[in-house]
């Protein structure tokens, strides 16, 4: 696992025990259902990494970056508030 994946999962794993891969992690935040579903570890991503982490790991895991923002966008609204990656 490259160390960015690797940062990004003790981040979103660790401290809620999610059972998820990194792979999982790419696919989940690039699907609107993970919002849909308040998907811990999708929401964990998008409000606990740093941005610059978060653009590396899509870029490393080569997901959608359209598709990401969707999902942020979903989330934010969610939340009530603006997530970096919902722009």
């Amino acid at each position: 696992m490259a160390s960015v994946a690797a940062k990004v999962m003790s981040t979103v794993s660790a401290p809620y025990g999610v059972p998820v891969t990194a792979e999982q992690l790419a696919e989940k935040i690039a699907d609107i259902k993970s919002a849909e579903s308040c998907d811990c570890s999708v929401f964990a991503f998008l409000s606990e990494v740093s941005p610059k982490l978060q653009h590396s790991f899509i870029d490393e895991m080569n997901v959608s970056k359209d598709a990401v923002t969707s999902v942020a966008r979903k989330f934010s609204d969610l939340a009530g508030y603006k997530l970096p990656l919902a722009i």
